[in-house]
């Protein structure tokens, strides 16, 4: 890919870049566990995004669907941390069973 766009895409790539390295620095710094939660999501939607960027970059435009196979494993893993961190386990089952 050339012309303004390729250079489009590649500052793009770079932007993205910059935002995943502030995202990590959150992470390690961040005062509290839901900060830390936030920014490695943020990590992960940037991720995804790099994905999407580099294969169009690279003239690979089904690189989305792993974006995508990603995105998906990237929310489970959010909603099991999110769990982890209100109940301190994840196999608990409240329900009162006959």
């Amino acid at each position: 890919m050339g012309g303004l766009s390729g250079w489009a895409l590649s500052g793009a790539a770079l932007g993205i870049l910059a935002t995943m390295c502030m995202a990590l620095l959150r992470a390690l710094l961040g005062p509290s566990v839901y900060d830390r939660i936030l920014a490695l999501n943020m990590f992960s939607t940037k991720t995804v995004l790099l994905i999407a960027v580099s294969g169009f970059l690279s003239g690979r435009p089904e690189w989305l669907d792993l974006a995508l196979l990603y995105v998906l494993i990237s929310f489970i893993g959010l909603l099991a941390v999110l769990r982890f961190s209100k109940y301190g386990e994840l196999g608990r089952d409240d329900r009162v069973r006959p």
